[in-house]
């Protein structure tokens, strides 16, 4: 399993899907072995998580340098080394422990997840070399149209997403939508593509102080947990939409707040901040240890969610976790999208578009009326979308090849 989102990175759900997986693989007759990066590669690392790595996981650590941080002078550096993505120095070292694992361990399968492309490389030429079946996983799309915007980093990608799918057995997806994409871009394939989605781990959740004392409390509060993407997840609008309300006196700071708990670019939501004169209003809060974070989530008057059209293949892990929470949830996204689409089938009717500033004001004067009637997730919708269930099926999966 060769992934480079894992402990101790800090700040990205993308940890889970591969953490997750290989701690329920062995119940279903599969023993993992994961090829990941050492520790300097990440911005932000925690210890919080290593704890969950199994006792029987088979871990190598190659190692990796972030070009903008590690290979720089000056805050430059050779857009050689950065493309398809600033770890491409993980690639070298990476082959050489796989082949050593590969040695030792005679594996049946590789598997590689993406959206860190080098990744794939890696498990490219440890196929090539060893023979081994090769299973691609894309958490995101990769080369799309206009995006990435640079003609170069787009060609780069283009050639990774070529390597895939000329010499994988099977390429798992996290949303039915971004499996349509690929089937139409590659349509002699599409016999190999299978969705995988990603969902929330109950084991997680167990043994959480559970405390029924709002985060704020006699104030009704909206929490975003996670990043936010200045393109894919942009909350200007959202901003203005707080502006006008606040401006029309239908919320104020005694009763209102929204919460950004990690959101990574903070300067970005300081300058909407400060455009709309909200301080008073908005919170910017650093990370928390994951538990920690799925404790706020449980305690948040609503779960906020983001997704841009532009991101309508894509699903943001985090909204599993916010199902499991059983909160309210508050929706910004293409009622067209996967994103909107897997509310919708969880009963979740809460949804206005992320770059529609009178639909989303609508939705928070709702919120602001206790108004939540389909705004939480239906049981049967929560109970489906467990890791171990999504691990299952990725055994049955491997179980085919």
């Amino acid at each position: 399993m060769i992934a480079y989102h894992f402990p101790p990175l800090a700040g990205s759900s993308g940890i889970q899907r591969t953490l997750r997986f290989a701690r329920y693989l062995p119940e279903f007759g599969w023993q993992p072995l994961v090829l990941t990066t050492t520790a300097n590669a990440y911005v932000q690392t925690s210890n919080d998580q290593l704890k969950d790595i199994p006792q029987n996981c088979v871990l190598a650590r190659a190692p990796a340098f972030d070009a903008a941080r590690s290979l720089s002078i000056r805050g430059r550096y050779l857009a050689v080394t950065s493309r398809p993505d600033r770890w491409l120095s993980w690639w070298p070292g990476a082959v050489l422990y796989g082949m050593r694992l590969i040695s030792r361990y005679k594996p049946d399968v590789i598997w590689s997840t993406y959206p860190i492309a080098t990744a794939h490389l890696i498990a490219h030429t440890l196929h090539r070399l060893s023979g081994i079946s090769w299973v691609a996983d894309f958490r995101d799309p990769m080369a799309q149209d206009g995006d990435p915007s640079d003609p170069r980093l787009w060609r780069s990608f283009k050639r990774v997403e070529h390597k895939v799918f000329s010499c994988a057995a099977k390429c798992t997806f996290t949303t039915p939508g971004a499996v349509r994409f690929y089937a139409q871009q590659y349509p002699d394939y599409r016999g190999q593509l299978v969705c995988i989605e990603n969902g929330y781990d109950e084991e997680a959740f167990t043994g959480l102080e559970s405390s029924s004392l709002p985060l704020n409390v006699g104030k009704l509060t909206i929490l975003h947990s996670g990043i936010v993407y200045p393109k894919e997840r942009d909350p200007s609008h959202l901003f203005q939409a707080i502006a006008k309300l606040r401006d029309l006196g239908k919320i104020d700071a005694s009763r209102f707040q929204i919460r950004f708990r990690a959101p990574v670019h903070e300067s970005l939501i300081q300058v909407l901040v400060e455009k709309y004169q909200l301080q008073s209003l908005v919170e910017i809060l650093p990370p928390l240890p994951y538990r920690e974070a799925l404790a706020e989530m449980s305690r948040a008057d609503a779960l906020l969610i983001m997704q841009a059209a532009i991101c309508n293949y894509q699903i943001p892990a985090k909204l599993y976790e916010y199902f499991r929470c059983n909160r309210p949830i508050i929706a910004l996204a293409e009622p067209e999208g996967d994103t909107a689409q897997t509310l919708i089938k969880a009963g979740i009717r809460s949804i206005a578009r992320l770059n529609q500033p009178s639909d989303i004001v609508d939705l928070l004067e709702r919120f602001m009326r206790a108004d939540v009637e389909g705004m939480t997730p239906v049981p049967s919708a929560v109970e489906t979308t467990s890791r171990r269930e999504r691990t299952r099926e990725f055994a049955q999966l491997l179980d085919s090849i």
